[in-house]
């Protein structure tokens, strides 16, 4: 957990909290981020993942911005990349992107629930992120923008696949193709986020009583929310019921549960050993 990061930073919230902040950490660049977060935002991640002592992981950015969006000189590198034969640098780049998907992608793989707390901008790559995030609050004057289009790109690391999920077709087809930006009270209308909060001090108070509550829930129906959820997501509702049902065969009878019926019945806070 003490490893150094170029693009990350860990905190955890207080010595005995389960709850853990994960910072973009690159704010002189308004945390816009290069290809080095696509090789350290998994590893992080799974390090907090197989941390027993994590229960629950807050994203969110340092200095004024939540994320600008991709470094252009990293997308100017990408570009340039395109010596030798057009087959094998094809190849080349596809493997690439699919490196850099698989990373967004690590936040729907990581077992613990992982919150995005956006403040400031949130473009690009931002929506990338935070679209693959379990839960999403932001404060009032943070703004939105799918902004891959207006760079010649069309959006390839999640937005155009999680986006239309989260506020619907029409209107994710029509932020991707305007590029336009929206406020925090927007987003919450359209269903991107939960709440919005006055101030980026509400946000990180409100987020945290929010992941600490969870973080107090039994361990593991918490992480079959999670990874029920997004199962059941992907496909139709007969092989999501035959998911969790399978599932819970195998994860139901547990000390989680005979704690959770005991502290019911003598009204008391429940105690849970940690996954």
């Amino acid at each position: 957990m003490e490893e150094k990061y170029e693009t990350l930073k860990i905190q955890q919230e207080s010595p005995n909290s389960g709850v853990f902040n994960l910072i973009i950490n690159r704010p002189s660049v308004s945390n816009a981020l290069g290809l080095n977060f696509f090789s350290e935002f998994p590893k992080v991640l799974n390090a907090l993942d197989q941390n027993p002592i994590v229960a629950v992981i807050i994203l969110s950015g340092s200095g004024n911005h939540f994320c600008g969006g991709i470094d252009l000189k990293s997308l100017a590198a990408i570009a340039d990349d395109n010596s030798g034969d057009q087959g094998r640098t094809r190849e080349r780049l596809r493997r690439k992107i699919k490196l850099m998907q698989d990373a967004i992608t690590a936040i729907e793989r990581c077992r613990k629930p992982v919150i995005a707390a956006i403040h400031g901008a949130c473009l690009g790559l931002g929506i990338n992120i935070v679209t693959a995030c379990d839960i999403r609050y932001c404060t009032k004057d943070a703004f939105f923008s799918v902004k891959e289009v207006d760079l010649a790109i069309t959006a390839d690391l999640g937005t155009l696949q999680r986006l239309p999920g989260i506020v619907g077709f029409g209107k994710a087809m029509e932020l991707s193709l305007t590029g336009r930006r929206f406020s925090g009270d927007e987003a919450k209308e359209l269903g991107l986020v939960s709440r919005v909060f006055g101030s980026r001090e509400e946000l990180k108070e409100g987020v945290r009583t929010i992941a600490e509550g969870i973080g107090g829930k039994p361990p593991l129906a918490v992480v079959g929310t999670k990874a029920v959820l997004i199962r059941s997501r992907d496909v139709n509702v007969e092989q999501g019921l035959d998911y969790v049902a399978t599932w819970n065969s195998s994860m139901l009878l547990s000390e989680d549960l005979t704690e959770a019926i005991s502290a019911q019945k003598q009204k008391r806070k429940p105690t849970f050993a940690k996954l």
